[in-house]
């Protein structure tokens, strides 16, 4: 069924998604697709470097005749955020992905696609290996692991690129020119407990939560999703102040900028307060249910009998991390002013997790505006202290300030215009593109950022739309061609 997408137009991207799919490259562990990539610049003749990050840079010499007109990086990177559903069985550093098309669109079976950045990634493929697109001086730079950290935008140096004009190719939504985006800060918070003995006469459940749609934590923020460890906290407290739940292990959440689709918690409670606990918790459910039905009507909520565990962990800290949790900001916090309908500061509860005698918690944050991003990561840290718990501020990156009079944005927004009779839209993105850490070390580059559409990144749920690959393409073609003179 997977190789039916040989068959799409413009097949030249279409070729290369597909050959992607069979390369296993999850975030952190991109050996194999590096060197996939690094492979197939060196087969072509072109100039091929890798850095000591991981990041790899092809250089294409222009056509002739057109060799005085500006450089132009096209960016895209490597890896793609593992996600799955509870019951596929796949192993994202060896299995290929089985991509299906399913009517207009082409999404995976039961994982993430890939098509965040894997189009993109395409896309530059395909202009590299072109022997009939007009255009000047090429450079396609692929950086690594931008899902759990931006490693290589951050790594890369000043000097590697020779470029004037950047072209990121991971925005999601064809038609759409992007000249802007948010900053983001990381924010885990830790507790420290020590375990403790079951106390006699308590039964052992296993709680989950699941079924959610989860997504991305920057473009999917503000459609009110459910948040699975918010949920599974607001059950856990509920439990532990009617019926004096205990908890032994709690796990949700995977990625930091992924919205959380699935948790679960391993518990004890009074045997005599089993029937009472079990019955109330699934009222509770159903209220929970209700409140999202028309966002995430997928949500489930089950509790079944386990062997009663060894160990718990302290209920004084345990307590205090309920509470805690409770009030931690999860969602959107402010909506831009400047541009209608963009969030402008918000947080994702991303992952909880009990482990080596810790209760931790990873955020991500993000925001267009610098000082209200690192004003929210004062105030997690701030609820976090009052309950006992350390908090460490890491990973912050600038956003991308737009630039209305940009040149690039000025040639693109005519070219799109003249090709298919309407003006692109501009915007900004609450997510954090390359954009903003690569300009903060080339200062003077002029840049933008376009794609097809995609919709659920970062979920199982994930696809993108056929006939937007080739108005995506047909546009970079004609974006190459008309690049104005250095």
């Amino acid at each position: 069924m997977s190789e039916d997408i040989l068959r799409l137009e413009p097949q030249e991207v279409w070729k290369y998604f597909y050959s992607l799919t069979k390369v296993p490259r999850p975030s952190g562990h991109e050996e194999k697709v590096r060197s996939f990539i690094a492979d197939f610049g060196k087969n072509l003749g072109l100039e091929t470097t890798v850095d000591d990050i991981g990041n790899i840079v092809i250089r294409k010499p222009a056509v002739t005749g057109l060799e005085s007109r500006e450089g132009v990086v096209l960016q895209a990177h490597l890896d793609m955020v593992p996600q799955k559903n509870g019951n596929t069985n796949h192993d994202f550093e060896h299995d290929p992905i089985e991509a299906v098309i399913d009517g207009d669109w082409v999404r995976a079976d039961g994982t993430t696609l890939g098509a965040d950045n894997g189009i993109g990634v395409a896309a530059a493929m395909a202009v590299l290996a072109s022997t009939t697109l007009v255009h000047g001086p090429i450079e396609a730079l692929f950086t690594c692991e931008e899902e759990t950290g931006m490693t290589g935008a951050f790594g890369l140096k000043a000097g590697q690129l020779r470029g004037g004009i950047l072209m990121n190719l991971d925005s999601e939504d064809e038609g759409e020119l992007f000249i802007g985006c948010a900053g983001g800060l990381e924010v885990t918070v830790i507790l420290d407990y020590d375990k403790r003995p079951v106390p006699e006469g308590h039964a052992g459940f296993m709680i989950g939560v699941s079924g959610l749609k989860g997504g991305h934590s920057g473009m999917d923020i503000h459609l009110g999703r459910g948040n699975a460890n918010k949920i599974m906290n607001r059950l856990l407290y509920y439990g532990h102040e009617r019926h004096g739940l205990k908890l032994a292990s709690i796990e949700g959440g995977t990625l930091r900028n992924a919205i959380p689709r699935e948790s679960k918690a391993t518990v004890v409670v009074p045997a005599e307060q089993s029937r009472c606990f079990l019955d109330e918790l699934a009222m509770f459910s159903q209220i929970v249910q209700r409140e999202l039905a028309v966002v995430d009507s997928g949500l489930r909520v089950i509790t079944v009998p386990v062997e009663t565990p060894e160990y718990i962990i302290e209920n004084s800290v345990v307590s205090r991390f309920l509470h805690m949790f409770y009030v931690l900001p999860n969602g959107v916090m402010r909506m831009s002013d400047e541009v209608p309908g963009l969030v402008e500061t918000s947080n994702n509860l991303a992952v909880v997790a009990s482990c080596d005698g810790a209760l931790k918690v990873e955020c991500l944050l993000r925001s267009s505006v610098d000082s209200a991003r690192d004003d929210l990561g004062i105030m997690i840290r701030s609820v976090a202290r009052l309950a006992g718990a350390e908090a460490v501020l890491s990973g912050s990156y600038p956003g991308w300030k737009p630039d209305p009079e940009s040149t690039i944005l000025k040639s693109m927004r005519d070219v799109y215009k003249a090709k298919f009779g309407k003006a692109p839209e501009i915007k900004a993105v609450h997510a954090g593109l390359e954009c903003g850490i690569i300009g903060s070390t080339y200062p003077g580059l002029d840049m933008i950022s376009f794609g097809p559409t995609i919709r659920y990144p970062h979920s199982p749920d994930e696809k993108v739309h056929i006939a937007s690959v080739g108005k995506f393409w047909n546009f970079l073609v004609e974006a190459l061609r008309n690049v104005p003179e250095a």
